[in-house]
């Protein structure tokens, strides 16, 4: 085919001849494109941007899931390309990368947009109401659910820095553990039922340093316990 564009290009008159040779080599780059698609790839929010108003505003949305989770994927894709792992999903990349020091860059990276992409479906307008086989579990885990929510808290509030506070199923029973940085229950071999991001960019603009606030209005208000029963129930044989 190239063979038959060339011939068709250097029949052209002399003047058409350039532009000829400039729309073939367009033609070649878009067909290179065919096909192509990012290793990691940006999920759509499953709600609106304002839509967790009054308690995390769309101000923090545009900045914290157009920029911050953006430019994870972003760069994941960019340091993926053309390497060992470019066919890998996230999940295999972060379990492959995790402790390899040389490999560190692509380990943030993927596992923050992993993170964060887990992150968005925990949360949902008129959350925070648990039932079902879920509670009962949260309660035979915990021994209430106040019990839960008040341990989530301590651990959100003990996190030094930047991090996670997740819970997890760690065989049969449920736990509660927070990861810094970038680090996910999944390069530990533990199940990821439930998060918030504890990250200042997560909380910031709207609750300034009152990071113990949002977490709890996360549980109060935010929390899609919906989404975490499916978690659990898809690890049911």
């Amino acid at each position: 085919m190239k063979k038959q564009l060339i011939k068709r290009v250097q029949r052209l008159p002399k003047g058409m001849c350039l532009f000829g040779v400039i729309g073939l080599a367009l033609l070649f780059i878009g067909c290179g494109k065919v096909g192509e698609k990012p290793s990691i790839t940006q999920e759509p929010l499953p709600y609106k941007m304002d839509a967790l108003k009054p308690y995390i505003s769309d101000q923090t949305m545009r900045v914290h899931y157009g920029k911050h989770y953006t430019g994870y994927v972003d760069k994941a894709n960019q340091l993926l390309k053309g390497g060992a792992f470019e066919d890998k999903t996230a999940e295999e990349i972060i379990v492959l990368t995790a402790g390899k020091e040389e490999h560190t860059a692509i380990f943030n990276n993927v596992a923050q947009a992993w993170n964060h992409a887990f992150f968005w479906k925990c949360l949902k307008p008129d959350g925070g109401k648990v039932d079902g086989k879920l509670a009962d579990l949260i309660i035979k885990s915990f021994g209430s659910f106040d019990t839960f929510k008040q341990n989530f808290l301590e651990a959100a509030k003990s996190q030094f820095g930047s991090g996670w506070t997740w819970l997890v199923l760690d065989g049969e029973k449920l736990k509660i553990i927070t990861t810094a940085n970038a680090d996910t229950p999944i390069a530990h071999g533990l199940k990821p039922l439930f998060t918030v991001d504890v990250w200042e960019h997560a909380y910031y603009l709207d609750y300034q340093n009152r990071r113990a606030d949002f977490v709890n209005d996360v549980l109060d208000h935010l929390a899609d316990w919906d989404f975490v029963a499916f978690q659990l129930k898809s690890t049911e044989k």
